[in-house]
C-alpha cells in the first residue's frame, strides 16, 4: 500500500497541530498522544475505515473507538477533517462550556462518537461488546450470497488501557470467543503520567495477548506508514482471532524539549514550545488551527467514498430484502430500536399467594416469555446464570461455532461484563442484559456510571439483593448498594415487592428510553400480595403507589408505611396489627425512587401527603437517602451476618412487630405534639421566637 509522502506528511501534521492548538488555546488537555498516534490513525482512517461522515448511523459502518479518551483532540480532528458535523469552531472551543468537544469523547453529544471514553479500559471492553454484537448479527442475518453484516471494530488503546483490569477481563473473553472483526492499535509510547512505564508495567504485553488467544503484531516505528498499513491488512484477514498491533510511537512527537517525556502527557506544550515544535516539523506558526487546502480536500474524500460505500451496501441490502423480506424487516426494526407489536403478549400473570416465590425466579420466567417474542433480547451472567435465573431456554450459548446463541457466559468478570454490555447496546441490533449478585455491583460501577452518562438503557440484573440471601454472610449481603446505585444520575433502580411488581418492572425496563435499568431481585421467596400493581404505567410505572390504604372517612391516628422489595410484605403485616390497635395505616410500595420523583407533584402528594402524618420507611439496607421520604427508618446501618435469613431479619429488627412498635411511638409523639400545640393556642410568640 503506497502513500504520497508529501501529502501524507502534511495530513499527519495537520492532525497533530489541530490537537496542539486546541489544547494550547484551552490551556488544558493531552497533546502528547495525538502527536504520537497521528500517523497510525491517519493510515486507519484514510485507507481502511469504512464509514460515512454523512450518515454516522449507517448500520454496517466500521466502528472506531478511542479507548485512550484523553487523546480526544485526535478524534475531534479526524471527525472535522473527514466531514462529520463538527465545525472547526468547535475544535477551537475545546473543553469549554457547551462545546461539542469536551475533555473526553461523549457519546450522543458529538457526531461520530461511538462511545464515551476516558476511564481507561472502558473503550477497550466496549469494543469487545461491539464485536460480539457484530458476530451475533452476522450469524442471525447473513445468508448465502447475502453478507449484510461485514464490518470491523477498530480501537486505539494505550498503556493505561492495558494496565486496567477491565481490559484483561475483556481481552480474555474476546480470545476465548475467537472474535475476528476486532483490531486494536496499541499506542505503545512507554510513557505514563508518573514517568516511564517501566515504573510499573514491564511484562511482555504481546506475549500476554498471545496467551489470551489474540493475533499480535509489532510495528517498530510509529511513523512507518507502509508497515502500519501492512499490519492492519494482516489483522483484518484474521477471522478467528482478535488482533492487537503494538505500534511503537513517541509521545509528543516533534516537540524539541518535551517529546518522549511524561510532561507532554496531560498539559499544554506552552506557547514557546508550540512555536518550537511547529518550526521543527516545518509547520507555519500562524494561523493556529491551520488546515492546508489540499489536506482538507484529501480528507473530505471520505464524504464521497462513504456515501458510495453505503449506497453499495444499500443495494446489497435491497437484494437481500427481496429474497428474505422477513429478515430484512426484522433488521430494520431492531436498528430502529422498536419493539415488536406483540412483545408483551405472553407475560406471566400471578395470583395472590402467601408462599409466593423469589423475584429472581419470576424474572427468569419473564425473560423467557420476552425472549420468545423479542429476539434481540440477549444476555447472560458473570458465572451465576443458574442462580440469577437468566438463561434463555432453547437457545445455545454464544460460543465459537454458535454465534447465533443468546446466552452469554461472561465468566467471573463482572467489570468486563458491564462494559461489554454497553458496547453491545451501542453497536445496535441487540438489547443486552447482564446479571450477578447485587453485592458485586461494586465491581461494575464504572460501566453502570458510563451507561448513565451516555443515557443508554443497558439492563443490569442484580439478584440476592439483601440480607435475605442468608448463610453466605456479610461478604455477600448487599447493604449500602441500593443507596450507591440510586446515587448515580440517570440510573433507574427497580426493586419489586413481589411477582406482579416484577412483571411490571420488566415492562418498564423494556420500554425505558433513558439511562440504564437496575433490577434488584430477591433470593428468598416473598408472598404475592393482594393489590400489588402489574401496570407498567400506573403503580410500578409511577415509581410508587398506595398498595393498601386507610378508609376515606378515617377519624383517628394515622401512619404511612413506605417500603420496597422484600420488606413490603412486612409493612402489610404491620398494617394489619396497627388496624387492630385502632391506628389507620397506609402502605406505600416504592419500587423506584427515580420514577416516583419524576411524577407530577400532585401525584406525589396524593401518595405521600405533607399533612404531618408520621411516615416510616422500611428497607433491608442503609438509611442514606430515605430522609427525603420519612423521618423514621427501619433498616440496616451495619453489615449483615451469617445465619438463616429469617433469623437475620429478626435479629436486626426487620419484623412486623418492630414496625408496629415504631409506628405506635410515632403516632404517640404526633399526638403529644398536637396536644401541646392546642394548649398553647392564644399565647403569642410561644414557638415563633419573635
Amino acid at each position: 500500500m503506497t502513500f504520497d509522502p508529501v501529502l501524507a506528511n502534511s495530513a499527519i501534521n495537520t492532525i497533530r497541530f489541530l490537537a496542539v492548538d486546541g489544547v494550547q488555546k484551552a490551556n488544558s488537555g493531552h497533546p502528547g498522544a495525538p502527536m504520537g498516534a497521528a500517523p497510525m490513525t491517519y493510515v486507519l482512517w484514510n485507507k481502511f475505515l469504512r464509514h460515512n461522515p454523512g450518515d454516522p448511523s449507517w448500520p454496517d459502518r466500521d466502528r472506531f473507538v478511542l479507548s485512550a479518551g484523553h487523546a480526544s483532540m485526535l478524534l475531534y480532528s479526524l471527525l472535522h477533517l473527514t466531514g462529520y458535523d463538527l465545525p472547526l469552531a468547535q475544535l477551537q472551543q475545546f473543553r469549554q462550556w457547551g462545546s461539542l468537544t469536551p475533555g473526553h469523547p461523549e457519546y450522543g453529544l458529538t457526531s461520530g462518537i461511538e462511545t464515551t471514553t476516558g476511564p481507561l479500559g472502558q473503550g477497550f471492553a466496549n469494543g469487545v461488546g461491539m464485536a460480539i454484537a457484530a458476530h451475533h448479527l452476522a450469524a442471525v442475518f447473513n445468508q448465502p450470497g447475502h453478507e449484510i453484516v461485514d464490518h470491523t471494530i477498530f480501537a486505539v488503546v494505550s498503556d493505561g488501557d492495558l494496565m486496567e483490569g477491565v481490559s484483561s477481563e475483556a481481552a480474555s473473553l474476546a480470545g476465548h470467543l475467537q472474535l475476528g472483526r476486532l483490531v486494536y492499535l496499541y499506542d505503545d509510547n512507554h510513557i505514563s503520567i508518573d514517568g516511564g512505564t517501566d515504573l510499573a508495567f514491564t511484562e511482555d504485553r504481546m506475549m500476554r495477548f498471545q496467551a489470551y488467544g489474540w493475533h499480535t503484531q509489532v510495528v517498530a516505528d510509529g511513523n512507518d506508514l507502509e508497515a502500519i498499513a501492512a499490519a492492519i491488512s494482516a489483522a483484518k484477514a484474521e477471522t478467528t482471532r482478535p488482533s492487537i498491533i503494538a505500534v511503537r510511537t513517541i509521545i509528543g512527537y516533534g516537540s524539541p524539549h518535551k517529546a518522549n517525556t511524561s510532561g507532554v502527557h496531560g498539559e499544554p506544550l506552552g506557547a514557546d514550545e508550540v512555536l518550537a515544535t511547529k518550526a521543527n516539523l516545518g509547520w507555519p506558526a500562524e494561523p493556529t488551527f491551520y488546515i492546508p487546502g489540499e489536506v482538507l480536500e484529501h480528507f473530505r474524500e471520505a464524504l464521497e467514498t462513504g456515501k458510495q460505500r453505503q449506497a453499495e451496501w444499500q443495494a446489497r441490502f435491497d437484494a437481500y430484502a427481496a429474497e428474505y423480506p422477513e429478515l430484512a424487516a426484522e433488521w430494520q426494526r431492531r436498528f430502529a430500536r422498536e419493539l415488536p407489536a406483540d412483545w408483551d403478549a405472553d407475560l406471566p400473570a400471578y395470583a395472590t399467594d402467601a408462599k409466593g416465590q423469589a423475584t429472581r425466579n419470576v424474572s427468569g420466567s419473564i425473560i423467557n416469555a420476552l425472549a420468545a417474542r423479542v429476539p434481540e433480547l440477549i444476555g447472560g451472567s458473570a458465572d451465576l446464570a443458574p442462580s440469577t435465573k437468566t438463561i434463555i431456554k432453547g437457545s445455545p450459548a454464544f460460543q465459537p461455532g454458535s454465534y447465533e446463541g443468546r446466552n452469554f457466559h461472561f465468566g467471573v468478570r463482572e467489570h468486563g461484563m458491564g462494559s461489554i454490555l454497553n458496547g453491545m447496546y451501542l453497536h445496535g441490533g441487540v438489547r443486552p442484559y447482564g446479571a450477578t449478585f447485587m453485592v458485586f455491583s461494586d465491581y461494575m460501577r464504572p460501566p453502570i456510571r458510563l451507561a448513565a452518562l451516555m443515557e443508554i438503557p443497558t439492563i443490569f440484573i442484580f439478584t440476592h439483593d439483601s440480607i435475605g440471601l442468608g448463610e453466605d454472610g456479610p461478604t455477600h449481603q448487599p447493604v449500602e448498594h441500593l443507596a450507591a446505585l440510586r446515587a448515580i444520575p440517570h440510573v433507574t433502580v427497580l426493586r419489586p415487592a413481589d411477582a406482579r411488581e416484577t412483571v411490571a418492572a420488566w415492562q418498564v425496563v423494556m420500554t425505558h428510553k433513558g439511562g440504564p435499568l437496575v433490577l434488584a431481585l430477591t433470593r428468598q421467596n416473598v408472598p404475592t400480595l393482594e393489590g400489588t400493581s402489574e401496570d407498567p404505567e400506573q403503580g410500578v410505572g409511577q415509581g410508587g403507589y398506595v398498595l393498601a390504604d386507610w378508609p376515606e372517612d378515617v377519624d383517628g391516628p394515622r401512619v404511612i408505611l413506605i417500603s420496597t422489595g422484600s420488606e413490603v410484605h412486612l409493612a402489610v403485616a404491620a398494617r394489619e396489627q396497627l388496624t387492630a390497635r385502632g391506628i389507620a395505616a397506609r402502605v406505600v410500595s416504592l419500587p423506584s425512587w427515580e420514577l416516583f420523583d419524576a411524577q407530577p407533584s400532585a401525584y406525589q402528594e396524593s401518595v405521600l401527603p405533607h399533612d404531618g402524618t408520621p411516615r416510616i420507611a422500611i428497607e433491608a439496607g442503609v438509611s442514606m437517602g430515605w430522609e427525603r421520604y420519612a423521618a423514621t427508618f427501619i433498616g440496616i446501618n451495619r453489615f449483615g451476618a451469617s445465619a438463616p435469613y429469617q433469623t437475620i431479619y429478626k435479629e436486626l429488627g426487620l419484623t412486623a412487630d418492630n414496625i408496629v412498635a415504631h409506628a405506635v411511638t410515632a403516632v404517640e409523639e404526633r399526638q403529644l405534639a398536637a396536644s401541646l400545640m392546642t394548649n398553647w393556642v392564644g399565647e403569642p410568640n410561644a414557638f415563633s421566637g419573635s
